[in-house]
């Protein structure tokens, strides 16, 4: 058997990143938890508490939708109250890359109520029009007298807070191409997150889930953004290297421009389905999103309502490179239950074109329909004990000829980028990684 492990860049060993681990192991966390409770604990975590902390993201047409929903995610695992606003006049945004975001409010009716915190995405011309609506920019201002917290990322610090005149005296950072506009309004760092009193700011795509862990260590404190952090399997080593495992290794070859399918469900990982699509789009590789539900628009796991580009009866008339499945349990049982799907899926595995899935997919879907049969692979710590063969699975990422898994939320990126290099080489994606600050630029 051909085995290889690939680096994007060079690195030791992959066990040696774990040998003292920087956080909790998620597998620890959840190794004794039955489905059925962890169900139960996604529904009550985002419900409980009279305490919970009241946040607002806004966004807008061309928002970058990693920022916003990676952020969205990320503090509902807090147990935070978050508002998603539109600044538009509708509530569904067109958002960075094809995303289609449906918010849960219009940003005037949430003009009155104080919260938290207010976290503003990237993205262009999302921040611009962020910065241009009078109702956000007078939310942020009291937020910013009242001395409650208010954060930023990517273009938003510098063409937002900057220009509102809220980052004077302040050290802050944002994305390398806008830090000289950032330079006339603040003291610019190059930090990856930056926090100076209650701003919080940060770079871009790659840096956002380490800044959404920095929001929920300002609201609840560092005890509780370790638990969040466990479950999300983040990489110990931000802006650094990253690995893929790769075992009989194949060319993914391709006649053109790759064409992939990204199903999604109720109850699949937003984080997951969003970076996924987002970063095989920034390749210029064609993704369809299709909705394996009744409706186009679905609600996912943390209440994130996606819009489909079409229902997966009508996808199925197309042939693609590459089926890839998101997480999320809800999701994944969905999947599961989709005799459409599972079909596409086993014509993949007999035709040896690539397959793949991440978090509870390659346990809930790939193995209970006999598609991992001889295949190593990985997936959700707290799933690896449905794996047939579980030699691989404390691998970030592992690709097994024409199988790709991964492990989480945390994991996607580098599996999104693994797929990225196997259409279009390790070049691309190493570029890709760069530009997003995933990796040190």
């Amino acid at each position: 058997m051909a085995m290889a492990t690939r680096h994007l860049t060079s690195l030791p060993p992959f066990t040696t990143f774990y040998k003292q681990p920087i956080f909790p192991s998620p597998l620890n966390l959840f190794s004794r938890v039955s489905l059925s409770s962890l169900k139960f604990s996604t529904i009550s975590a985002s419900s409980m508490a009279s305490d919970a902390k009241k946040v607002l993201v806004p966004i807008a047409n061309g928002t970058e939708p990693m920022e916003a929903v990676i952020t969205i995610d990320i503090l509902r695992r807090a147990g935070a109250e978050v508002t998603v606003a539109s600044v538009e006049k509708e509530l569904q945004i067109d958002a960075g890359h094809g995303v289609k975001i449906v918010a849960d409010a219009l940003i005037d009716d949430c003009s009155h109520t104080v919260f938290d915190l207010i976290s503003l995405p990237g993205g262009m011309p999302g921040a611009t029009t962020l910065k241009d609506s009078a109702t956000l920019r007078s939310m942020v201002e009291i937020q910013a007298a009242d001395g409650r917290l208010h954060a930023a990322i990517c273009a938003a610090p510098a063409v937002a807070l900057g220009s509102w005149g809220l980052l004077k005296g302040l050290k802050a950072t944002c994305h390398p191409s806008f830090m000289e506009q950032l330079s006339s309004s603040a003291t610019v760092v190059e930090s990856r997150v930056q926090q100076d009193g209650k701003v919080v700011t940060s770079r871009g795509a790659g840096t956002t889930m380490e800044y959404s862990v920095t929001l929920v260590e300002q609201l609840y404190g560092k005890q509780k953004a370790d638990e969040v952090v466990g479950p999300l399997v983040m990489r110990p080593n931000h802006g650094d290297e990253y690995i893929i495992r790769e075992l009989n290794s194949m060319e993914w070859s391709i006649d053109d421009c790759p064409q992939i399918l990204v199903p999604i469900a109720d109850g699949s990982e937003e984080m997951e389905a969003v970076i996924i699509i987002d970063v095989l789009r920034r390749a210029k590789i064609k993704v369809v999103v299709a909705s394996v539900g009744e409706k186009l628009e679905i609600l996912a796991s943390r209440r994130v309502k996606l819009v489909a580009d079409m229902h997966l009866d009508e996808a199925a008339n197309s042939s693609y490179d590459l089926i890839v499945l998101p997480g999320g349990l809800g999701g994944a049982e969905a999947f599961s239950a989709s005799e459409k799907l599972v079909e596409m899926l086993k014509k993949h595995r007999e035709s040896n074109k690539p397959y793949g899935a991440i978090c509870a997919s390659p346990a809930l879907v790939l193995e209970a329909h006999g598609l991992l049969k001889g295949k190593k692979a990985t997936a959700f710590p707290a799933m690896c004990n449905k794996l047939s063969d579980p030699s691989e699975i404390e691998n970030r990422v592992v690709v097994d000829g024409n199988l790709i898994t991964s492990r989480g939320p945390g994991t996607s990126m580098e599996f999104a980028l693994a797929i990225v290099e196997k259409f279009l080489g390790h070049q691309k994606a190493i570029e890709l990684a760069k530009s997003m600050l995933f990796v040190h630029p």
